[in-house]
């Protein structure tokens, strides 16, 4: 097993939740939820904690309960609060989504320029007749 997550405590083997932590997570949610940003939520709770962290404390699942943890909030607390975040960053523009750009459009058609010399050297004779490409065709 890794690291026993906040609000939590490995007794005989088995998971079980330590009041007094388990207490700041109910209230970091709580504070969160009243309106506070996610550092200055768990500052309050008694958590102290950067702003990254309390959100990685926030979408923690094991607080929800699985087949180790048992839970110390409940589904809905948690989805709303996860709504809440969604919707803050996206009004700051930090959801990381790819935005929808025009596809490049590479030219295809290009006018040469009369050649007036031809060079026996085939690389000499390559690179003046791409000097001589003038445009994009219309």
């Amino acid at each position: 097993m890794g690291h026993t997550p906040y609000g939590y405590r490995i007794e005989n083997g088995c998971a079980v939740i330590n009041e007094d932590e388990a207490a700041k997570i109910r209230k970091l949610y709580e504070n969160y939820l009243a309106g506070m940003a996610q550092s200055k939520a768990a500052i309050e709770a008694g958590i102290e904690t950067y702003h990254s962290s309390a959100k990685r404390l926030m979408q923690n699942r094991h607080y929800l309960g699985d087949d180790f943890y048992p839970a110390i909030i409940d589904q809905e607390t948690f989805d709303k609060a996860e709504s809440i975040r969604l919707e803050r960053a996206g009004k700051l523009g930090r959801l990381n989504l790819l935005k929808s750009s025009k596809p490049i459009e590479v030219p295809t058609h290009f006018r040469f320029a009369e050649a007036d010399e031809e060079y026996e050297d085939p690389r000499l004779q390559a690179e003046y007749l791409y000097s001589l490409i003038e445009s994009e065709a219309i």
